[in-house]
């Protein structure tokens, strides 16, 4: 039941969150007020569709132009931007990767692709620390042009969901931006092949190892209000739900760890002992389960 209805909600918010059609008639991308507001998610800022900013692309904002806002005593710095994205994360954690990504339901229907599965070493889950902390908070900040602006180094040189949703449609919408197309055009489209491909053969590839957006919600996963408990004395190491967590994750390891993106299948699906429970605000919600297989 859990299952249906998050692929239910994974479609209906990335439709809602592109549902702006008039680039149809533009050729523009959306650019009225909803576009002040961040998507729980990663939706690129430039896709014709968006109706919502990309949380990642307002923080690099954020510290690419800190040093212009201080020197002109504006001191507000985008400070809705880390109260909204912080919110999330001490309600739900990474939730959002699970239910509210577009870029994350994309990776598990390429996944669905029939061919040999594989893993990836468990440390490479920090990688997204390091775009996190390079590409969205030190480069921004650190390298700036004459007028004292940095540059939104993730968005421009990495981010592959930008590529899917605004690199390649725009300039077939728009002509004359086609003249602008060089060597990091395809650098990047190099980067989404790369990560297209690993898609089909791994499970969440870009959540588990690059995304910055998950890496700043997997700060909250142990001190959430929602969050996953695990009892030890029911678990029969069965490792099911390890085969069927989208991001390869042995629950028994620790109930909140890092990449736990909140989807809730090994609650409602795999485990069939009751060892795998979700915590409220203190107050645990657990699974009935049948007393023969207790």
């Amino acid at each position: 039941m859990i299952n249906t209805f998050r692929r239910f909600v994974q479609t209906a918010i990335t439709f809602i969150n592109n549902s702006y059609f008039g680039f149809i008639f533009t050729r523009k991308i959306y650019q009225g007020q909803l576009k002040s507001f961040c998507a729980p998610g990663l939706n690129c800022y430039s896709c014709p569709a968006s109706i919502w900013a990309c949380p990642i692309g307002s923080l690099q904002t954020i510290f690419a132009s800190i040093r212009v806002s201080l020197q002109n005593f504006r001191f507000h710095i985008g400070l809705y931007v880390f109260g909204f994205l912080g919110t999330i994360g001490m309600l739900v954690g990474r939730f959002p990767c699970g239910w509210l990504c577009p870029f994350g339901f994309f990776q598990e229907l390429m996944h669905k692709i029939p061919t040999k599965k594989i893993n990836i070493p468990s440390w490479t889950q920090y990688g997204k620390y390091f775009f996190l902390l390079f590409f969205v908070i030190l480069l921004p900040l650190a390298i700036v042009d004459e007028f004292g602006y940095g540059m939104t180094w993730f968005c421009k040189f990495v981010c592959p969901a930008g590529t899917l949703e605004a690199g390649i449609p725009m300039p077939l919408l728009d002509p004359s931006l086609r003249r602008l197309i060089g060597i990091l055009f395809y650098n990047k489209l190099l980067i989404l092949f790369i990560i297209l491909i690993a898609m089909v053969f791994i499970r969440r590839p870009f959540c588990r190892t690059i995304c910055p957006l998950g890496g700043f919600y997997s700060f909250f996963n142990k001190f959430s209000i929602v969050r996953m408990k695990h009892d030890n004395t029911k678990c029969v190491r069965c490792n099911q739900c390890f085969r069927d967590c989208p991001m390869h994750l042995k629950f028994y390891e620790g109930a909140n760890q890092l990449n736990c993106i909140r989807c809730f299948k090994c609650y409602a699906t795999s485990c069939k002992y009751g060892a795998i429970s979700i915590e409220i605000a203190g107050n645990e919600k657990q699974k009935i389960v049948k007393e023969n297989l207790a």
